[in-house]
C-alpha cells in the first residue's frame, strides 16, 4: 500500500464539528460559578417560600409549641451559618491561591500546554462553584432572620433555608476532599502523560481505514482565502463543507493542516472541478483560535509529549525518568498509527463521492515529531537513549517495509550522536543497549 493513500470517510457519518461556544466555556472559569450562583439563588427562593408556607401552616394550626421549636432550631443553626459566611471566602482564597501556585509549578515542570488540563478540570470548577454558592446562600439565610422575639409576630423562620445551608456545607467538605485528591493527581507526571495520551488516542480512533487508493482530484479551479482573524486552525466543519461542495458539484481540498497558524488573506481551501461555493455557504466552516486542540489535530498529543520530555531533559530540570515515561507513550501512539493511512483523509457525501480532502501529518512527520528533538538532547542520558533504542526496535518490528525508513534513520542518528558524545567504548555500548525501562 502506498504511504500517500487517500482514505474514505464513512458516507452519512461525518465527524462532528468543534463547538466554539463549548470550547470557550470549557476553557473559561466564569461560567460554572455564575451558573451555580443563579441556581443557588433559585433554590433559596424555593426554600424561602417553603419556610413561609410552613410558618403560615403552624399559625393556622395555632401550634405555639411547634412554632417555638421551629424558631429555636433556626436560632441554633444561625451561629453555624454565621461562621460559614465569615470563613468561606477566606477558605476559598487560600485554597485557590495554593492551586494557582500548583498550576504554575506544573506548567514549569511539564509544559505550558498542559495548563489546559487544570483549566478544564471539572472537579476544580465544581468545587469553586459550590464554595461560592455556599457563601452566597449563607448570606441570604442570614438576611432571612427576623429579630422579632414574639413567636406570634415573627415574619420569617428560615428552617428549610438553614437545612439547605448545612447540606451545602457538607457538600463543600466532600468536594474539598475530592478537589485536593484531584489536584494532587494532576501534579503527578504519570497522570498528565496518561491524560494527554488518552486525548490523543481519541483522535486516532477517528482516523478512517483505507478502502481505495490512487484517487486524484480534478484540476484545481479556484482558491478560497481566509477572511477571519489570525490564529491556529483548530477545526473545520466537515459536514458543512461536504454539503457546500456537493451543491456545487465540486471537490474541496483543505490547504493548511489542523494546527497550522493562518492569517487573513491566506488560502485555506482549494476548489477542484467546478466553481467555488459562495461565502455564505462556507460561513462558520473554519474555526480559528489562540491555541491548538485535540479535536481534529493528530499531532497535538505528540507535540505535548515531546515538550514534556524536552523539559525533563533540560539542565534546569534534569529528570530523565520523566523523559522515559513520555517516550513510552510516544512509542505507544506511533504503534497505533503504524499501519494506518496518513497524509490525507477524504470525506464523501451520501452517494460516496469525494467532496472534501483533509490533510493530516504523514508517517515520517509523526516519527520526526516524536523522536527528533528528544534525540538531539539525549546523547548524554543513557537512560533515555536505551529506551529510545528499544522503542525504535519495537516500532521496526511492527512497521511495514514502506514505513521503516524514518525509524532506521533516527536509530542511526542516535547511534552517531551517542558515539560522538560518549568517549568510552563501554559507556557507549551501555547507552546503546535496548532497555524498555531505560535503566531499570
Amino acid at each position: 500500500m502506498s504511504d500517500r493513500v487517500v482514505t474514505d470517510g464513512v458516507p452519512g457519518r461525518l465527524p462532528r464539528p468543534l463547538s466554539p461556544l463549548r470550547e470557550h466555556l470549557r476553557d473559561s472559569f466564569w461560567f460554572a460559578p455564575t451558573a451555580g450562583i443563579v441556581v443557588i439563588f433559585g433554590l433559596w427562593l424555593v426554600a424561602s417560600y417553603t419556610d413561609q408556607e410552613i410558618l403560615e401552616a403552624l399559625r393556622a394550626d395555632d401550634d405555639d409549641r411547634a412554632l417555638t421549636r421551629a424558631i429555636g432550631f433556626a436560632d441554633d443553626v444561625k451561629a453555624v451559618v454565621t461562621a460559614i459566611s465569615s470563613a468561606m471566602m477566606t477558605f476559598i482564597g487560600v485554597v485557590f491561591s495554593i492551586s494557582l501556585v500548583a498550576v504554575q509549578m506544573a506548567s514549569g515542570q511539564f509544559s505550558p500546554r498542559v495548563v489546559r488540563i487544570f483549566v478544564r478540570s471539572r472537579i476544580a470548577k465544581l468545587t469553586f462553584t459550590v464554595f461560592l454558592a455556599t457563601f452566597l446562600l449563607s448570606l441570604l439565610v442570614l438576611m432571612s432572620y427576623d429579630g422579632e422575639p414574639d413567636p406570634r409576630a415573627v415574619d420569617s423562620v428560615p428552617m428549610v433555608q438553614a437545612v439547605l445551608a448545612l447540606v451545602m456545607v457538607g457538600l463543600s467538605l466532600f468536594l474539598f476532599i475530592g478537589y485536593v485528591n484531584g489536584t494532587l493527581r494532576m501534579m503527578r507526571v504519570g497522570f498528565v502523560i496518561d491524560r494527554i495520551t488518552r486525548e490523543a488516542f481519541r483522535v486516532v480512533d477517528k482516523q478512517p481505514s483505507a478502502r481505495s487508493a490512487g484517487w486524484e482530484p480534478a484540476v484545481e479551479t479556484a482558491r478560497i482565502a481566509h477572511h477571519g482573524r489570525a490564529g491556529v486552525l483548530r477545526d473545520v466543519h466537515i459536514a458543512r463543507l461536504v454539503r457546500a461542495a456537493r451543491k456545487q458539484g465540486t471537490t474541496l481540498r483543505l490547504i493548511p493542516r489542523i494546527g497550522d497558524f493562518v492569517v487573513p488573506g491566506t488560502p485555506v481551501l482549494a476548489v477542484h472541478g467546478g466553481a467555488a461555493p459562495s461565502r455564505r455557504a462556507l460561513a462558520y466552516t473554519v474555526s480559528v483560535g489562540v491555541e491548538r486542540t485535540f479535536h481534529q489535530d493528530l499531532g497535538f498529543g505528540l507535540r505535548q509529549l515531546s515538550d514534556i520530555a524536552l523539559r525533563a531533559l533540560s539542565p534546569a530540570v534534569n529528570d530523565p525518568t520523566t523523559a522515559v515515561q513520555a517516550l513510552d507513550r510516544i512509542v505507544q501512539f506511533l504503534a497505533a498509527l503504524v499501519d494506518k493511512p496518513l497524509e490525507a483523509v477524504r470525506h464523501c457525501d451520501r452517494r460516496g463521492r469525494v467532496r472534501l480532502i483533509q490533510p493530516v501529518p504523514g508517517w515520517d512527520e509523526l516519527v520526526d515529531l516524536g523522536f527528533a528533538e528528544i534525540r538531539l538532547h539525549a546523547p548524554d542520558q543513557p537512560q533515555v537513549t536505551r529506551r529510545m533504542i528499544a522503542g525504535l526496535d519495537d516500532l521496526l518490528l511492527l512497521a511495514p517495509a514502506g514505513r521503516s525508513r524514518p525509524l532506521l534513520r533516527h536509530r542511526a542518528l542516535l547511534v552517531e550522536a551517542v558515539e560522538a558524545a560518549v568517549p568510552q567504548a563501554a559507556d557507549r555500548a551501555f547507552a546503546l543497549h535496548p532497555d524498555h525501562q531505560g535503566i531499570g
